[in-house]
């Protein structure tokens, strides 16, 4: 029988010699799997193994090369080509090199099968910095490094084969494939610093920065809340105020000044950031300043009508009242003109008039900004119009190849039905009629959904059970068939639903593991296609589109209340809510470390209060 395999091989001998000798085929732009399913004669190899030689080439359908089979050994070679590949012509794995680890760098970093690639991560951070709970630092709730892991432990804990740089990526050079770092410890010259990595895939995580809006004097008198080193100048700067005040020649409108603390921006951040602020005054420096506690003053400067306007009116609402009732004093419909060195100009919407407003501290919250790195990027890219990095459904980077954006730094600009509303009615009307019955109307439906994901939002928004109930209120012919314009008016309102994600961590993580298993699954996805239909193409698309799940999201009101958002229009205010908050922040921690660390800060706070020590 051996010698029959011989003869079944003559044509190709080097993958007989793979089979026997146990080694990886050299076949240019070829893919060679072997399956085996039973002994070899020799003994060396056990029954029911598997093994697998890989070899890639640039083709762009796969096709079988060989299939040679004896009966005996039950052995099986088959040979493809394809364009993805995580190997290269050279027999290198392809070179990733991914920039940030925010919480999308991150999350693409856990997921990512690093022995297929050859992987370099690049931040100015060499930790992962867990967001949400930076206001929580800003008053000693929480300490500084409980919210932070090194990124170089997460590699090691989870065994990935992947580089950390840390360094600042200052230029994307589309053109020829290479990102230019400087690193951030500054111990060689400067002519030895900078260097280039070549890639042949970029992943682009790098967040975004503090929008300012150019209003003036914002970057010389404010306060961000962005990075951990904001959140300890926040911490500083209360305390500095409250000594400051504590002196014994200060006048008593000095004091009001330096004690009035202005919050602007009436989101989340800012939200939280004043109610932490109203906690640590009124639980722990309303004892250790006797006297003071007066002049404080808390002030929540929004430009819309109303704070927490991404969330349900209802926990606006509640939200208000309470600010209300604690005291902070909440300005909406006012927008900052200028800020000074000791006052701010604002200007009321509603009546025009401008007022000067005195200061202690201001803390800016208005939003994000693009980052340089990704502004010059946008435009070597013909993008430099839009406000972020733009994407397709499947997180690449438009008009850059193998370049991909996720987390804050970028948007998916979802492709409209009315774009494609001809082609979808083409390939609905199969009988080329010219009319659709409401039968084919919703197999065609059915068909491109996934493709649109506005469709099942329009259906979910509207309590509509079948997509047969988009035809509700739409004209048909005499024999109760669709023409063109019937069709695009059945379909014109679902669009009104497409709408950017937010910039939130729970979208830049969700994005980060989608990207890895689109990594992950390259070599299979030829053979294994899961996409949605090309409506204007032949076949279909590789890979699922990015779908953003939403799981809820939470506001922290102080006085250990919070309000919750969840799936399905639940609305949760209270106390149990804020247990809530704890217990979801909690289990999301990046490692037990951080975990046990959070936890205990939260301890500790309850029994011995917050540190207000200025180190």
């Amino acid at each position: 029988m051996r010698a029959f395999f011989r003869r079944c091989c003559e044509r190709i001998p080097r993958v007989y010699s793979c089979v026997r000798e146990k080694r990886h085929l050299q076949f240019p732009r070829r893919r060679v799997q072997i399956l085996d399913n039973t002994q070899y004669s020799n003994g060396k190899h056990s029954g029911h193994e598997r093994r697998s030689c890989w070899r890639w080439g640039h083709q762009a359908r796969p096709f079988l090369i060989a299939i040679i089979a004896s009966a005996s050994l039950g052995g099986v070679a088959v040979v493809y080509t394809d364009e993805a590949s995580p190997i290269q012509d050279s027999g290198r794995k392809k070179r990733v090199v991914v920039l940030g680890t925010g919480w999308a760098g991150i999350s693409f970093l856990k997921s990512l099968d690093t022995t297929l690639y050859d992987v370099k991560v690049v931040s100015p951070r060499n930790y992962f910095l867990f967001t949400p709970l930076l206001p929580s630092v800003t008053c000693g709730t929480v300490e500084t490094r409980s919210i932070t892991e090194p990124i170089r432990r997460i590699i090691r804990q989870r065994q990935k084969e992947a580089n950390f740089g840390h360094a600042e990526c200052y230029h994307i050079d589309a053109a020829n494939k290479r990102v230019l770092c400087r690193p951030l410890p500054k111990i060689f010259s400067k002519e030895e610093e900078d260097f280039i990595l070549d890639y042949d895939y970029l992943v682009i995580a790098v967040g975004a920065q503090v929008n300012t809006f150019n209003t003036p004097g914002v970057n010389e008198y404010c306060l961000f809340l962005k990075e951990i080193e904001d959140a300890e100048k926040i911490r500083e700067r209360i305390v500095d105020c409250f000594e400051s005040a504590s002196l014994p020649h200060i006048s008593q409108e000095d004091k009001e000044n330096l004690l009035h603390f202005v919050v602007v921006g009436g989101g989340p951040t800012g939200v939280e950031f004043a109610a932490e602020l109203h906690d640590l005054i009124y639980e722990d420096l309303w004892h250790l300043y006797p006297g003071l506690g007066p002049c404080v003053k808390i002030t929540l400067v929004q430009s819309g009508d109303h704070i927490l306007n991404m969330f349900d009116h209802r926990i606006s609402d509640f939200a208000e009242k309470k600010f209300q009732r604690d005291g902070i004093e909440v300005k909406t419909g006012c927008r900052v003109l200028k800020v000074n060195e000791k006052h701010i100009d604002m200007k009321d919407k509603s009546s025009g008039e401008i007022v000067q407003m005195p200061y202690g501290m201001v803390v800016w919250s208005t939003g994000i900004a693009t980052r340089p790195v990704v502004s010059n990027f946008m435009e070597q890219i013909d993008q430099k119009d839009r406000r972020v990095l733009a994407t397709d459904e499947w997180l690449r980077v438009k008009g850059c190849d193998n370049t991909y954006a996720m987390g804050d730094c970028a948007t998916i600009e979802q492709r409209s039905i009315m774009e494609d509303i001809a082609y979808i009615f083409k390939l609905a009307d199969k009988d080329n009629s010219g009319t659709l019955t409401v039968e084919e109307f919703r197999q065609a439906i059915e068909l491109v959904r996934d493709r649109y994901p506005q469709i099942d939002i329009y259906l979910k928004q509207h309590h509509m059970q079948s997509v047969k109930n988009l035809l509700d209120g739409v004209d048909k012919d005499v024999q109760g068939e669709l023409h063109i314009e019937q069709f695009k008016n059945a379909l014109a309102r679902v669009d009104s639903q497409m709408k950017a994600n937010p910039a939130t961590a729970q979208v830049a993580a969700q994005q980060g593991e989608y990207l890895a298993q689109c990594f992950n699954n390259l070599p299979k996805s030829v053979v294994e296609i899961e996409g949605p239909l090309r409506i204007r193409g032949i076949g279909r698309h590789r890979f699922q589109p990015f779908r953003y799940k939403h799981f809820g999201q939470f506001a922290p009101l102080g006085g250990e209340q919070a309000a919750a958002e969840l799936p399905g229009d639940w609305v949760s205010v209270g106390r149990s809510t804020q247990w809530l908050w704890y217990s979801v922040y909690a289990s999301k921690q990046v490692s037990w470390r951080t975990r046990a660390l959070v936890i205990f800060d939260w301890t500790k706070r309850f029994f011995f209060g917050r540190d207000s020590s200025r180190m």
